[in-house]
């Protein structure tokens, strides 16, 4: 029978003092800094952050993640948990569920103070949100933006009630005016899927089908502050009336409403000078001649021109202007109820003529007219009051009548009538009075226009009162 030999070492089957520990660097007196053993050759997170310490020349203490700076106290601390015995977890029993082992929190290998201090310095500074695009920029953006194919627009609250031109002129700035007129003849435009005509309104909801368009690039124009600032001024000097709202302005005589062919300063291009913080620009809700002085009535929000041009086309707003005419009429008051039609259908300021109903192009108009007073016999100050709003109504209306307006280019033809001296060769009609509903209250907004110096002239030359009871006032309604 064999036997096996006896194991060499002590009483338990071991060298002595053979072992893991026995020699080099695993002896056992060799411990780490906080007091525990070292037990094999594995590498955990300290012994990583104690070598990377070494090796750049700082003191581990001051890279200890589990200690406050490694400080005494607490490396003695910590070798005394280390040193203590670890009580026995309690036995669990087979139909209960051990509890859910906590992960220990991932240790990080640089100071906790010097990671606080770099992540204050790396931390950007709040900075303020980019405020939004103002109504003006996004004009220019959708201006600037080239149609490569159809469009359909939908009309939009504050548009009801407005032209189809006059739509396609607000939402394409940059469209020549001739162009929009082009494209509404020709029938490329559709409104609910048909053809439409200049005039026609729209309501909210409608689909307005645009063709392709090839709008001219914007070139940049150099706008001097100083001259936006006298803009302003001589705007602001005109404001007979003024809101939140709308304003009416004493429009001067010679002063365009809107550009044209070789028209460079008019009132539409000077209110930009007036433009709000939001964008906004004031606009026109209705036009005078050139040459017509008086009250012109600018809504400040698209909302308040939607409105008072409704007040127009309903005929809510009451007009009356003054005139200083040639001869005397035989009725003194009376009614001059014609159909008018342009001369050249093309030709945005052609001379009106009196038509028959049912001739092309032909618009019913409606005037009532009272003389307030007169000089020899040959000349009449008269008053009217329009109904409708057709172009050049009054100065064509009092030619109808045998008494042209004094001053009058386009319908003054009396023959063998010379000028009375000391009398200016310039039109000589007046917006004189305006009465509207205020667009946001519903009250309605009286406004008065002084006489123009070239007619208060005239005035005193003939000796006419201008604050003389105006019979007019009593005239219809419609």
């Amino acid at each position: 029978m064999t036997t096996r030999p006896p194991p060499r070492g002590g009483p338990n089957g071991r060298k002595p003092g053979a072992g893991k520990f026995s020699s080099g660097k695993f002896s056992p007196g060799k411990f780490q800094s906080d007091g525990r053993a070292r037990t094999g050759p594995r590498t955990s997170a300290r012994d990583a952050a104690e070598r990377a310490a070494r090796n750049s020349g700082d003191d581990a203490g001051t890279r200890d993640p589990w200690t406050a700076q490694g400080t005494p106290h607490a490396v003695a601390a910590a070798a005394a948990a280390a040193a203590k015995p670890k009580p026995r977890p309690a036995p669990v029993a087979r139909d209960e569920a051990p509890p859910p082992r906590k992960a220990p929190p991932r240790p990080s290998a640089r100071p906790a103070a010097k990671a606080q201090t770099r992540s204050v310095e790396s931390r950007p500074e709040p900075s303020a949100p980019p405020a939004g695009p103002t109504r003006r920029e996004q004009r220019a953006a959708a201006s600037a933006t080239l149609a490569s194919g159809v469009q359909t627009l939908t009309v939009e609250a504050d548009e009801a009630g407005m032209r189809i031109d006059r739509f396609l002129t607000a939402r394409f700035p940059l469209l020549p005016f001739t162009r929009v007129q082009s494209i509404v003849r020709k029938g490329e435009l559709r409104v609910d899927g048909k053809r439409a005509k200049p005039n026609d309104r729209l309501e909210p909801g409608m689909s307005v089908r645009v063709p392709p368009l090839r709008l001219d690039q914007p070139t940049e124009r150099p706008r001097s502050a100083a001259r936006e600032q006298d803009d302003a001024e001589f705007l602001r000097s005109l404001i007979l009336y003024e809101d939140a709202d709308m304003m009416v302005l004493n429009k001067p005589f010679g002063l365009a409403v809107q550009g044209g062919s070789g028209t460079v300063r008019h009132v539409d291009g000077l209110l930009a000078a007036l433009t709000g913080a939001d964008g906004q620009k004031p606009r026109l809700v209705h036009r005078l001649d050139k040459d017509t002085a008086g009250c012109l009535i600018i809504a400040k929000t698209r909302l308040a021109a939607a409105t008072l041009a409704k007040s127009f086309r309903s005929r809510a707003a009451r007009k009356i202007y003054w005139a200083l005419t040639a001869g005397v009429p035989r009725v003194r008051q009376g009614r001059v109820s014609t159909y008018l039609a342009k001369d050249e259908p093309t030709d945005a300021d052609a001379r009106m003529r009196v038509a028959k109903h049912g001739d092309e192009g032909a618009s019913h108009a409606l005037t009532y007219y009272a003389m307030v007073d007169q000089a020899a016999q040959k000349l009449s100050w008269l008053s009217f009051k329009p109904v409708t709003g057709r172009t050049h109504q009054l100065r064509a209306h009092a030619a109808h009548i045998g008494h042209p307006i004094v001053g009058d280019p386009k319908y003054f033809s009396v023959e063998n009538w010379e000028l009375p001296g000391g009398i200016q060769n310039r039109l000589h009609l007046l917006a004189r009075r305006i009465v509207i509903p205020h667009p946001r209250t519903g009250r309605p907004v009286d406004v008065s226009a002084p006489l123009p110096p070239h007619m208060a002239q005239s005035w005193n030359l003939l000796g006419f009162d201008a604050s003389r009871y105006d019979p007019i006032v009593e005239a219809p309604e419609s």
